[in-house]
């Protein structure tokens, strides 16, 4: 018998509830699991099972570039009170997304191995609002993309700037700047 956990977040606050596999003990229909998660490398969050898969196939540098950010998007949505930020696989990348905002992607790939690349819905003026405020910064390609590369330090503080907008996207969508 296989036990999930399913993390229910509230504010800054975390809480686990264990599901076993289904029983057919009782005559009772069974009962769809929750989706597995497990630790992440630094035992601090669970991540989906798929997710981690998908890390083990990145090299290490990769591997904990996408652990920093991943870890400074849970990061801003405690410090924001954004609630429950789901971690999914979409199109095959990494997926996040609070129920206020926009979703946020990121993937690393074979073909630009220097580089993890962040991605945000390109029918949103969000790629557009970041190449304003952080020209200077950041590559951006398109209306989707934010590059960053695997060599040096993540500029943090603005990395969190855009990952704040996107997650509050909904919100802020109507101020100028989406409210920089």
């Amino acid at each position: 018998m296989q036990s999930c956990v399913n993390i229910i977040r509230i504010g800054s606050q975390k809480k686990s509830k264990t599901n076993k596999s289904p029983s057919l003990d009782a005559g009772k229909p069974p009962v769809k699991p929750k989706r597995c998660m497990q630790p992440d490398i630094d035992n601090k969050r669970l991540m989906d099972k798929n997710i981690q898969q998908k890390l083990d196939s990145y090299p290490n540098n990769a591997r904990n570039q996408f652990m920093k950010i991943r870890g400074l998007i849970f990061e801003v949505a405690d410090e924001e009170q954004l609630g429950e930020i789901t971690e999914t696989l979409k199109w095959g990348e990494p997926s996040y997304s609070s129920k206020l905002g926009s979703p946020i992607r990121m993937d690393w790939k074979p073909k630009t191995p220097d580089q993890i690349s962040i991605y945000f819905n390109c029918k949103t003026i969000l790629v557009e609002t970041f190449r304003e405020i952080y020209k200077d910064t950041f590559l951006f390609i398109g209306t989707r993309e934010l590059v960053l590369p695997l060599s040096g330090p993540i500029p943090t503080l603005e990395l969190k700037g855009c990952i704040s907008i996107a997650l509050r996207y909904h919100k802020v969508k109507h101020l100028p700047l989406l409210g920089a």
